[in-house]
């Protein structure tokens, strides 16, 4: 008993000497994100962003280990930032909205652009050879969305739809076939008479595979958002981070140019979007 409250003050005694000293030893960090691609791709993705953060860390003084978590779901990543089970995230748009209806404490990190641009555009699409030439033209057309939680593949697309006059029940069928590449070459091979896409995924297929646009829309970029109660110093220490990042290998691992500050305001127009998809109703 005596030789473990030894230990104890001594390990206490470190610590507080660390602390002095400008160093500050926080628990391990856990990074969340859902699964989008296979988790050998999500963990080289993010790897070395997350080494970048962890070093950065350290010159604030901040002894800290980043742990990569891939939720099999957006639902379970949106429960785990919720319930403080990881710490912080990268979301999409309408992840951290419904995130942020469920817990009002989670903090935005900030937000990823590219070439300073905050938003960019979700496609609809049809093959090049359809006679379909506007969303209005989709009744009574199969039509392919992404995944059922995804702001472009969902939400801000059945948006745009209702907001031209398309309803579930105008469309003679339609399927969420979970990934933005999935969609294009389903409708590229002719399964299904339209879809809709994120831009970098009908840019990387029009050609190659005889795609055509038939409407487009804006979205916002990714945020990076921390669960409520979150180290304030931590807090400041990685939004520093992040707003600097400039690594080109880093970046070019996230698809992106780098960072800027968010405020819960550069999504207002995707939380208005999200409340007109109600209006697109679901098939029985």
């Amino acid at each position: 008993m005596r030789q473990n409250f030894f230990w104890s003050r001594l390990l206490a005694f470190l610590m507080l000497l660390a602390v002095c000293a400008g160093q500050v030893y926080a628990e391990d960090i856990t990074f969340g994100c859902y699964t989008s691609d296979k988790p050998t791709t999500m963990y080289g993705k993010f790897n070395l962003i997350m080494d970048y953060l962890q070093k950065q860390l350290g010159s604030e003084g901040i002894n800290a280990d980043i742990k990569i978590k891939i939720y099999p779901s957006y639902m379970k990543a949106i429960d785990a930032l919720v319930k403080g089970d990881c710490d912080f995230v990268r979301f999409g748009p309408a992840s951290y909205i419904l995130a942020k209806s469920r817990n009002k404490n989670i903090r935005l990190l900030g937000m990823e652009h590219k070439n300073g641009e905050k938003t960019f555009k979700g496609i609809f699409i049809t093959a090049k050879d359809s006679p379909v030439t506007s969303i209005k033209e989709l009744k009574n057309r199969t039509f392919a969305f992404g995944s059922e939680n995804s702001t472009v593949g969902r939400y801000l697309s059945q948006a745009e739809l209702t907001k031209a006059g398309i309803r579930a029940g105008d469309l003679k069928s339609y399927k969420y076939l979970g990934r933005h590449d999935k969609v294009a070459l389903a409708v590229a091979a002719g399964n299904y008479d339209a879809g809709v896409v994120k831009e970098n995924t009908y840019k990387k297929y029009a050609e190659s595979k005889g795609l055509r646009k038939i409407g487009e829309f804006l979205n916002v970029t990714k945020p990076w958002v921390v669960r409520e109660n979150f180290d304030d110093k931590l807090f400041s220490a990685l939004k520093k981070a992040l707003l600097k990042l400039e690594d080109k290998n880093v970046l070019k691992s996230l698809k992106q140019h780098g960072f800027l500050s968010a405020t819960d305001d550069d999504y207002a127009f995707v939380r208005e979007g999200m409340r007109l998809s109600i209006e697109f109703g679901e098939l029985p």
